[in-house]
């Protein structure tokens, strides 16, 4: 069985030979540990940071120098789409308000189904339908220990690959901020 316990920077090389792939839907990516099964029928066993939620892109480094390719598997979706992006901000708005893990898109929104908030979605004036693709929602805004550089160069809003990064999306916390004075009055 093959384990891995960091990510593989996008410098590492790819594994000689065929390519391992781990495809996942969201929530078994959401798990920071345990075991699964790659594309080629190889068990690896994984354990990270608790909090850790793999990224469509993101690549495993084996103890024995392996890389690992994650891939977001097709799963049922509710997409959303309005010919009005102040109304698909709004829909947004509101999902976000419910904590609803939520993918952004051109012109789309999607997330996982949900009856009652796609009669929301809809008497806000939204299209929704269903469909059948990989789910890779946002991080969040303290970015949730999230991976995926070659993704977030072209958005700027995730966090790099670091102990740092893991623990700096905790507000008030790590080391972008100082330590907290506590019962310190004027």
């Amino acid at each position: 069985m093959l384990f891995a316990e960091s990510f593989a920077d996008d410098q590492t090389p790819a594994s000689d030979g065929p390519v391992l792939r781990l495809v996942l839907p969201y929530d078994a990516r959401r798990k920071s540990r345990q075991r699964v099964i790659l594309v080629s029928g190889e068990e690896l066993g994984y354990v990270l940071p608790s909090g850790t939620v793999l990224r469509q892109g993101d690549r495993l480094l084996t103890g024995n120098g392996l890389v690992v390719a994650v891939e977001a598997a097709a799963e049922m979706l509710l997409e959303i789409r309005s010919g009005d992006l102040l109304q698909l901000a709004r829909a947004a708005y509101h999902l976000g308000n419910r904590h609803v893990p939520v993918q952004l898109g051109e012109g789309f929104l999607r997330l996982q189904p949900d009856h009652v908030l796609a009669e929301m979605l809809v008497g806000l004036g939204c299209e929704v339908s269903e469909v059948e693709a990989p789910f890779d929602p946002e991080g969040g805004a303290y970015g949730t220990a999230a991976h995926g550089d070659a993704h977030a160069a072209g958005h700027g809003y995730r966090q790099p690959h670091s102990a740092e990064a893991v623990e700096a999306h905790h507000p008030g916390h790590g080391p972008h901020r100082t330590s907290p004075k506590i019962h310190e009055f004027k």
